[in-house]
């Protein structure tokens, strides 16, 4: 059985390459019992989504309230302009 690092590992591999079969049953196994990395791998699919909807150009940007609420997006702006006047070196905690 595949570890929770092991499986999270091959899903982010699984958006860049074909996984094996014996990859593809192993993570598929471990989301079978693991709510966690299920949940993980839902995050991974609307950051996948987002990324495809950035690509395209402004006009297939969310608005606010469209994905996330408008709190979460004043919480994601504030932390990217903290990053930015501290020169990109904080790290979150």
């Amino acid at each position: 059985m595949l570890t929770c690092k092991q499986t999270s590992l091959l899903m982010s591999q699984a958006r860049d390459r074909r996984l094996s079969w014996s990859e593809r049953l192993g993570v598929r196994l471990h989301l079978w019992i693991c709510r966690q990395c299920r949940r993980y791998e839902r995050q991974l699919d609307w950051l996948n989504g987002l990324a495809g909807r950035l690509e395209k150009g402004p006009e297939s940007r969310p608005e606010a309230g469209e994905d996330m609420s408008a709190e979460a997006c004043q919480r994601i702006r504030e932390a990217i302009e903290a990053h930015r006047e501290d020169g990109g070196h904080r790290h979150p905690q």
